[in-house]
């Protein structure tokens, strides 16, 4: 199943994030750039990033130029992961560009890659919730607490890896197509943002 081969690559780009867990520390990818895995473990390791990052800028006393660049460097990486989205999508499309559909056939509420995105997330969660419940330092409470809420996400993933998985069969059988739509961020533009138009 798709789902869980991007799983797996989603688990081995965090636990390679946090043998240094350094939002410094170069990125290598271990697959060929012409494979599906090569996007996957990309968007991860973005999203791996991006999760240091909004730990890092919610420090109460960080100092305010720091926080300023580090915004920054976050919304950069919000650019990169609508990318990847964007490539990861791509795939999909040229995929199943052959596929004949239905005559009856539907849309689903989002594309592929954005469910497959929300599963990178999910991953993430589930390492730092498993974190937190083999905490040392922590009172029996919290870790009762963290431990209930990791049966949560660990059912939200075993729903939404189903979910996925039928859409990709859906997709592949004619039953479902899909349509990418580009997104149209308009804060980043120098021309629709309007703070950023009367600077120019």
């Amino acid at each position: 199943m798709f789902s869980d081969f991007a799983f797996r690559i989603f688990d081995e780009s965090i636990l390679k994030y946090h043998i240094k867990d350094d939002v410094y520390q170069s990125f290598g990818n271990p697959y060929p750039k012409d494979d599906i895995g090569h996007l996957l473990y990309r968007k991860n390791w973005i999203d791996t990033v991006q999760w240091h990052y909004e730990d890092m800028i919610r420090d109460p006393h960080i100092d305010p130029v720091s926080a300023l660049e580090l915004k920054r460097k976050i919304d950069a990486s919000n650019q990169d992961r609508t990318d990847l989205v964007e490539y990861i999508d791509s795939y999909f499309l040229d995929k199943y560009k052959s596929v004949q559909q239905e005559k009856d056939a539907t849309i689903n509420t989002e594309s592929p890659a954005w469910a497959i995105d929300r599963l990178s997330i999910l991953a993430l969660k589930i390492y730092h919730m498993r974190e937190e419940v083999n905490r040392k330092d922590a009172t029996p409470d919290h870790i009762q607490n963290c431990r209930q809420k990791l049966d949560i996400l660990l059912e939200q993933k075993k729903d939404l890896s189903s979910a996925i998985d039928q859409l990709l069969f859906d997709i592949e059988s004619g039953k479902k197509y899909m349509k990418v739509y580009k997104q149209m961020k308009m804060y980043n533009d120098d021309e629709l943002n309007p703070v950023l138009r009367n600077k120019k």
